[in-house]
């Protein structure tokens, strides 16, 4: 009998109202994006303090650091919590994948250094541009695309590389838009688990509370007016580096 699959997903979000109601919480869009029949996923709310146990995290088979509307360099108890957690994690190398905030902790406890984005915040659907020397063909399949379209809702990033990591994409505003450290840490600036809805909601909700201007807002949904993320693309990439799969096309 093949044992059962163990992921952990460390939410450092809430969820919002929207997202209970469409989705049943972001576990439900995680788990959806990047799971498998069979398998079992554990959430725990990073953000509210609620963390494993670290004997328990040998029990993983992989683990995924969401993004926050926090700092990924503040110095909250749960941030720095979060923190001890993914050096054990790196310690046991298990395979970790990094999302925007969790893109971020990842390059900060690797020696890397993090802080608010140079060239302001980036809320929209963008492309990034593939470094394809540096990717593992593994992740990709047959194919490597020079760049892909993916959500971006980020006013931080990471500023300089720790020092073993390989830049895997950049953009026209963001040095590092995805990154590598050995075969166990995975980290991308975007949201491949985001879709329009999502993106729209988040833009209506801080047009709202008047973090942004109504121009910026119109410009951020004319991204998604005529073309979508590459969500398969991302959900393949992910899975594939998660789970050892041999990618198909």
């Amino acid at each position: 009998m093949v044992e059962q699959k163990r992921y952990a997903l460390f939410l450092a979000t809430l969820d919002s109202e929207f997202v209970k109601k469409a989705y049943g919480g972001y576990h439900n869009v995680f788990v959806s994006t990047f799971g498998d029949e069979g398998e079992q996923w554990d959430s725990f709310r990073v953000v509210s303090g609620e963390f494993p146990d670290e004997k328990d995290l040998e029990k993983y088979d992989g683990f995924v650091i969401s993004g926050s509307s926090h700092d990924s360099f503040e110095n909250h108890d749960w941030i720095l919590k979060l923190c001890d957690i993914v050096k054990k994690i790196d310690e046991l190398k298990k395979k970790t994948l990094g999302i925007c905030f969790g893109h971020q902790i990842i390059a900060r406890v690797r020696g890397g250094t993090v802080g608010r984005a140079r060239k302001g915040p980036d809320l929209r659907l963008g492309d990034i541009t593939i470094v394809k020397d540096a990717v593992k063909p593994s992740y990709f399949g047959d194919e490597i695309p020079s760049s892909m379209a993916i959500i971006k809702c980020h006013q931080d990033e990471v500023l300089v590389v720790p020092e073993t990591a390989t830049v895997l994409a950049y953009s026209e505003n963001y040095e590092v838009e995805m990154f590598s450290i050995e075969d166990h840490f995975f980290c991308v600036q975007g949201h491949p688990e985001y879709n329009k809805e999502i993106l729209f909601e988040i833009i209506d909700r801080v047009l709202a509370q008047g973090f942004i201007k109504q121009d910026f807002a119109d410009t951020a949904k004319a991204t998604m007016e005529n073309r979508e993320a590459d969500r398969k693309l991302w959900e393949k990439i992910c899975m594939n580096f998660l789970k050892g799969k041999i990618p198909t096309n």
